[in-house]
């Protein structure tokens, strides 16, 4: 089976504060082979203009591991209302717009998010006779994407001895 993966850089970033450890990108990938073969993987993420050398340092690992980069520099949008800013780089769109550009590559999608805005995505893909896989945790994924996945969720909780960063180097 083809199987490509499209990981939520953001949601990753808030899942692994949710579960209080870290997700080896190396470790998930491999985990991802355990359904097939990875033809793709993606990796979508908000940087900064120019990027920290911290996170220049964590894409330039992402990317010798094997995922294909997408990025998006980040805004920061004001409320008037509130006072408050925010910091945003929504790639919804572009993860969406690369599983049905490469919809003819895989078999199978594993999307690493919890995010509800991918459940009409989810839907259409099975409508196409695809296979998918939602890698999230509890708490960070939203009940249409629980609903639509049924038993093609994982929880990384459930996961955790495949792809827990320990101390070894990345």
């Amino acid at each position: 089976m083809r199987v490509a993966v499209f990981v939520d850089g953001a949601n990753y970033f808030y899942m692994q504060r949710k579960l209080g450890w870290h997700i080896d990108a190396r470790k998930l990938l491999d985990f991802c082979r355990s359904f097939g073969d990875v033809q793709d993987a993606y990796y979508y993420v908000g940087t900064g203009a120019p990027p920290e050398a911290q996170q220049q340092a964590y894409l330039g690992a992402l990317a010798r591991i094997g995922y294909s980069l997408v990025t998006k520099q980040i805004k920061t949008i004001f409320d008037p209302h509130t006072g408050e800013s925010k910091q945003k780089a929504n790639l919804d769109v572009e993860i969406v717009l690369d599983m049905f550009n490469t919809v003819d590559t895989y078999d199978m999608a594993v999307l690493v998010s919890g995010d509800g805005d991918f459940e009409r995505a989810l839907e259409l893909l099975r409508a196409r006779g695809k296979k998918f896989k939602v890698i999230a945790t509890s708490g960070l994924v939203a009940k249409e994407i629980r609903s639509v996945c049924g038993m093609h969720y994982v929880d990384f909780a459930d996961i955790r001895g495949e792809v827990e960063r320990t101390g070894e180097a990345r």
